[in-house]
This record gives C-alpha cells, sequence and structure tokens, in this order.
C-alpha cells in the first residue's frame, strides 16, 4: 500500500524567508563594495569593478545561507533528514516488488577490475540479505578502446554466469558515445526501461549498501509523486593524499549545505546524475534530452544533463528530492590535480549550455533560479578573474585617482567575504566539534584542529587556480577549441614535474606575474594578494606532492584527514574489501530466487 508524503504546509514560507534573507544581503554588500569605490567619484574602471563583484555575489550569499541555516538544522532538529525531506515509507518492513529495480552502471574506457569489484560487492550485500530478487544489474558500456572492451565482455560475462539464478546481469556496449552518459541512460529507456518500475544510476565509481538500495526501493514505493531520489554521496576512503584533502573539506561543508537547501527547495531538489533512483515511467516520457539547437560551443549535447532531467522531471508533476543522509552511498573522489580539472571542466562546459534552457517552458521558478545558480557557478569565478585583471591594469597602466577607494571599508568587505566563503565548512566543524563522538569519527579534537588548518590553506590554494582554470578554458571553448570525454584516472597516481608543467604552465606563468605585481604595492598591503597569487605559483609543486600515494599513506597511518568509516568501518566495506561472496558463501545463503 502507498501513502502520500507529508508536504510540509511551510515550504512557501520558508522559500520566501530565504529569498529575503538572500536579496537583504545582496543589498548590503553591493552597498557595501559600492562605499568602498566611492572616494574620487566613480569612473569606467570602478563601474567594471562593481559589475564583477555583483556577479560573483548569489554564489557566495546562497552559500553563506545554506551554512547558517544548515547548522541551525544540524544543532536543534530532531530529525534534520525528515524535517527536510518528510518521505519516510510507512511499511519499511514490507518487501520490495521483484525485479522492479534496475541498477544502472554506466562506465566508460574505465579500470574494468575495480567497477566490477563494487558491483560485485553490492550483488552480494543483496544476497546475503535475500533481496536480491528485487533488482537486475545492466552495465551500459560507452567504451571507445577495443581492449578495454573486450576485457568489459570477458569479465562481466563471468559476472553473469557467477550470479545466474539469483540476480541478472546485462552487459550492452555501444560503439557510439551518443548524447554521451544522458544518451547511455536514454538507449537503456528505450530497450529495457519499460521492464522496470525504478532505476538506481551509478557512475563508475559509485558503491552503495544493500540497505541504502533497499530503502531507496522503499520510500519510492510508499511515495508515488516522488520522481527522483537523490542520496548524499560522501568520498569513499582513500590512500591519495588530493582526494584525503578534498573530500574531507567537501564532507565538513556538505551536511550543512545540503540540509539548507533541501529546507527551501523541497520537492524542486537537484539531482547529481548518480547514487539517485528515478522513477522510470515519467523519466522515459518526459526527460529525455535533445541535443541543443544551434552552433557554438553551446549547442549540441548536453554534458551536464542530471539538473535538467531533474527541472523536467518536477516540470511533469514529479518531485525531486535529496535524502540528506550520509550513511551508505559512497562515490570517489579525483585522486590528483589533474583529474580534478579535467572533470570540472566537464562541468563547467555543461553547466554554461544552461544558458540555453533557462527560457524553456513550464519550468518552476525554483527550478530556475537552480539552473541560474548552476551556470553562476563558473560565471563567477570568471568575474572573479575580470575583478582581479581591472585591478591590475588600473594600478599599472591607468592614473592613481582611478582608483581611489576606502582603505578602511575594503579591510571590511575583505572579512566579510572570508567568512562568507568559509561559513558552509566552518559551520560543519563546529558542529563536528561540539560532540566527543563526532571528533572521534574525524579523528579526534587534536586532528580535526589539524586537518581543518591545512584544509583551509589547501582550498586558498586551490580556489584563484582553479578561477584562472576555468576563464582559461572558457576562453579557448569559445575560440573554438573542442571537448571530449576523456577517460578518468582514479587510482592513486603520481603526478610528475613535467606533466605538471604541461597542463598548468599558463597557471604557473600568470602566478609568478601575480607575484611580480604584488611585490610593487607597500609589504602592509601585499598580504592582501597572497591569496590570490600563491596558488597559481605554487601549482607544480602542489599538484607533485598531492600526487604522491607515499604521503596520502602517511596521512593515512597518522589519522588526518580521516573519514568516521576510516575509524569504524561499516558491514559493505567488508563485502567491498573481500571483493564479495566467495563461492562458499554463495552455497550458504539460502535458496536461488529465480529472476522473472
Amino acid at each position: 500500500m502507498t501513502v502520500q508524503a507529508h508536504r510540509p504546509p511551510s515550504i512557501t514560507c520558508r522559500r520566501v524567508i530565504f529569498g529575503l534573507l538572500v536579496l537583504f544581503s545582496l543589498a548590503v554588500m553591493a552597498s557595501l563594495m559600492a562605499f568602498v569605490l566611492a572616494p574620487g567619484g566613480f569612473n569606467g574602471v570602478k563601474l567594471a569593478l562593481l559589475t564583477c563583484f555583483l556577479i560573483t555575489l548569489p554564489w557566495l550569499v546562497v552559500g553563506f545561507w545554506h551554512a547558517v541555516i544548515g547548522f541551525g538544522i544540524m544543532v536543534f532538529a530532531r530529525d534534520p533528514a525528515g524535517l527536510t525531506c518528510p518521505i519516510d515509507p510507512a511499511g519499511a518492513s514490507q518487501g520490495i516488488p521483484e525485479r522492479a529495480t534496475a541498477l544502472l552502471s554506466c562506465i566508460r574506457n574505465e579500470n574494468v577490475q575495480e567497477v566490477e569489484r563494487k558491483l560485485d560487492a553490492m550483488v552480494s550485500g543483496l544476497v546475503t540479505r535475500s533481496v536480491e530478487e528485487g533488482f537486475a544489474l545492466y552495465v551500459l558500456s560507452d567504451t571507445s578502446d577495443d581492449r578495454i572492451a573486450e576485457e568489459e565482455a570477458e569479465i562481466f560475462e563471468a559476472m553473469r554466469q557467477r550470479w545466474h539464478g539469483r540476480i541478472s546481469v546485462v552487459y550492452r556496449r555501444r560503439t557510439v558515445n551518443t548524447g554521451y552518459k544522458a544518451g547511455n541512460i536514454a538507449d537503456f529507456c528505450a530497450r529495457w526501461g519499460h521492464l522496470h518500475r525504478y532505476a538506481i544510476t551509478l557512475d563508475a565509481d559509485s558503491y552503495l549498501a544493500p540497505e541504502t538500495l533497499v530503502a531507496l526501493v522503499q520510500r519510492m514505493e510508499a511515495n508515488p509523486q516522488v520522481g527522483i531520489l537523490q542520496t548524499l554521496a560522501v568520498g569513499l576512503p582513500s590512500k591519495a593524499l588530493f582526494a584525503r584533502v578534498f573530500q574531507w573539506g567537501m564532507r565538513l561543508g556538505m551536511r550543512s549545505y545540503t540540509l539548507a537547501a533541501a529546507w527551501w527547495q523541497g520537492d524542486c531538489g537537484p539531482y547529481w546524475g548518480h547514487n539517485a533512483i528515478l522513477r522510470l515511467e515519467p523519466f522515459r516520457t518526459q526527460c529525455m534530452l535533445d541535443p541543443l539547437p544551434g552552433r557554438g560551443p553551446l549547442a549540441g549535447a548536453i554534458l551536464s544533463h542530471d539538473q535538467i532531467e531533474a527541472v523536467l522531471m518536477r516540470r511533469a508533476g514529479f518531485e525531486v528530492r535529496v535524502w540528506p543522509v550520509e550513511d551508505g552511498s559512497y562515490e570517489e573522489n579525483p585522486p590528483n590535480l589533474i583529474e580534478y580539472v579535467r572533470r570540472d571542466l566537464r562541468w563547467c562546459h555543461g553547466n554554461l549550455q544552461y544558458v540555453k534552457l533557462l527560457t524553456l517552458k513550464g519550468l518552476k521558478l525554483v527550478s530556475r533560479i537552480q539552473l541560474l545558480m548552476a551556470i553562476l557557478m563558473y560565471v563567477s569565478s570568471i568575474a572573479w578573474m575580470a575583478f582581479i585583471a581591472i585591478t591590475v591594469y588600473a594600478s599599472l597602466a591607468a592614473p592613481p585617482e582611478t582608483l581611489q577607494f576606502d582603505s578602511g571599508l575594503g579591510m571590511v568587505m575583505f572579512a566579510v567575504v572570508m567568512t562568507m566563503v568559509f561559513a558552509p565548512k566552518a559551520s560543519s566543524l563546529c558542529y563536528v566539534m561540539m560532540s566527543t563522538n563526532r571528533r572521534k569519527g574525524f579523528g579526534g579534537g587534536a586532528r580535526v584542529a589539524i586537518s581543518a588548518i591545512c584544509e583551509v590553506v589547501f582550498t586558498m590554494l586551490l580556489a584563484p587556480l582553479m578561477a584562472i582554470t576555468h576563464t582559461l578554458f572558457v576562453i579557448m571553448l569559445f575560440a573554438g577549441a573542442r571537448v571530449g570525454w576523456q577517460r578518468q584516472e582514479r587510482l592513486p597516481k603520481g603526478v610528475g614535474w613535467a606533466m605538471a608543467m604541461r597542463k598548468f604552465w599558463p597557471q604557473f606563468g600568470l602566478g609568478c606575474l601575480g607575484i611580480w605585481w604584488a611585490s610593487q604595492f607597500p609589504l602592509a598591503m601585499q598580504w592582501l594578494f597572497l591569496p590570490i597569487v600563491t596558488g597559481p605559483a605554487l601549482v607544480l609543486p602542489l599538484t607533485v606532492f598531492s600526487s604522491m600515494p607515499s604521503l596520502g599513506a602517511i596521512a593515512d597511518r597518522y589519522g588526518f584527514w580521516r573519514l568516521p568509516e576510516e575509524r569504524e568501518k561499516p558491514a559493505e566495506f567488508r563485502l567491498l574489501e573481500n571483493g564479495g561472496l566467495a563461492a562458499e558463501d554463495l552455497q550458504q545463503s539460502g535458496p536461488a530466487v529465480l529472476p522473472r
């Protein structure tokens, strides 16, 4: 039996409150910046600076209020997940429909053994809980490398035979990567979508606990108005130093940020393309994506398909929800800076394509705001770099009176901006430090404090580096550069100095020029520019040292940037580490249930 989920009557009130907070903050920050620039009157340079600043503001202000509201929810709400995602199933003990759910593993030129290891562990977990009859596994390959494709066919055929009589395993390879991942899933929908009620989307690095898989299906069964339910995927423990530091910071900022976003977005939540469950009938009929019309870099197949699918599902009348629980849903983060940049630039290109979809008919207001914020996520970086470039120009080439400003208010502005930048991580860090158990989960109070300080330095080095990278990428994109979908390296692997220079020489050169520019100012002012120029100037050692597996192993050994799952391993990790069930375990796990 299904029941209608509780829809909080306060959702409109929440959205009004959040909107007013954001608009008020935007007005205050814009006014403060105008006062900073007011001495000597406004000219073209100052108006350009103010415009760039205004473009960077929305993402900054929204992040700040997400941090504040999310912290309040974590501290004061009895059930934060229930408050923000009220769709608990009425009958959680009931079974799940037979073969109702397809597990979709979307891969392209991946390490096949790593993919198989995770999938085998997930299937093993379902078998140990005697719920495998509710699922079918589809490995959807878009691999372009024939050698890897041969390995895929061999490994997944062996997997199909190993699980025969318990769970259906289907391997399919497309020889042409039409539509990228969205096209891969669309092909599944056309061929097999009618056989299943739900689909759980998996990336090559996804790993979900069997309890999470079952809980997702139960929530969809109990809430027929939900079209997409997104889990809060957290990073798998990693030996790569870059991944450890990056995902530790993400873990701190993600909980408060996502709780607050779910609090006001409600049934217009986001979809991140993996570790989520879809209701297949409306997805097949309402969320198929046509290539964007026209010519140029924003036309063609949509790279960041997930958020478009979310707003189309909401337009069709179905809810899109985030289930903000950190347990049981995992992913791997890039092991080095090069892989991180490669992934981020693909997202940058995809998000910029949303410009063509902002006026799509029938979208909810919240959906349009989400698309706009996704665009601003990367446009803000470009505006920030434009702000710096204009400042450099004015300081070097323009008359001295061109860039008069109020230094006292400028310091206040700098402090406010830095507070807003680090608010999401600071709020979650405070929440962790408020509890002995939470501190122990992240390595203990001293390790948490040291890890947090180092992560802040890491973020300050990374932020200007990524802003330069986004700007250069967009310039090249509109100049006609082609963007492909290359293989992602997911295992820890060192990066050499030559490779770092080959990938990041523009950023390194601009960083060195920035150091020279900052040296032209009095010593009392130079520290203001250090956060901007240091990261690009140090990009080569940052890339090389953060990629070294040996440094990652040392950090792991001494408990720095430790995740709670590393201190107390969940049961699903034992399956992952042991490679799933052994043959004798299969014989003892109960009678086979033949899939229909």
